[in-house]
């Protein structure tokens, strides 16, 4: 199974480079699901090995193409990216105090914090093109932070349907409150 997640991710991977009139230097952003990847609701079952698998497909095409890659965390890291820290520098992106877990975070994050040659974190990306692994893409649309849904109802007619609420960031560190 593992072997043909990574089958999809790198025909994907080079699917997108083909299609998306990228330069060198562009950065390409990874969102996705490892829980829905393996047909489980979001969250429930996030699994490295599969994590692992797309980031490292993603990432050798990325880097044959001279270009760059950041990853998108989840909600609980409020969706911030990895992305080598020259990169980071070279945009002026603020770097940000937060390490991905496989639940803080999520495996693919957690998996290009591994494979990146020196990871940071960053709040915010402008990406040139992207791929979304089960609908998390639509968050740049809605308030920061977004949740992403999953209704019961999952077409309008034969459209796709894709929803997701927005909660106030969790900010300070282990002394901070929540409500």
């Amino acid at each position: 199974m593992v072997e043909e997640i990574r089958k999809q991710a790198r025909l994907a991977a080079n699917e997108l480079v083909k299609k998306s009139f990228l330069k060198e230097g562009d950065i390409v952003v990874l969102g996705g699901s490892s829980s829905e990847i393996l047909g489980s609701a979001i969250g429930k079952n996030s699994n490295e090995d599969v994590g692992f698998a797309v980031v490292e497909e993603i990432l050798k095409v990325i880097r044959a193409n001279k270009l760059y890659l950041a990853v998108q965390g989840c909600e609980h890291i409020n969706r911030a990216l990895v992305i080598e820290r020259k990169i980071a520098e070279r945009e002026n992106f603020e770097i940000v105090s937060v390490m991905p877990a496989l639940h803080a975070g999520g495996s693919m994050a957690m998996a290009a914090y591994k494979l990146m040659d020196d990871p940071v974190m960053i709040e915010h990306v402008i990406a040139k093109a992207g791929l979304d692994i089960r609908d998390t893409s639509i968050g740049m649309h809605v308030k920061f932070v977004q949740v992403p849904l999953r209704l019961s109802i999952k077409e309008i007619g034969k459209a796709h349907l894709t929803a997701l609420r927005s909660r106030p960031k969790l900010i300070g560190g282990e002394r901070a409150i929540y409500k």
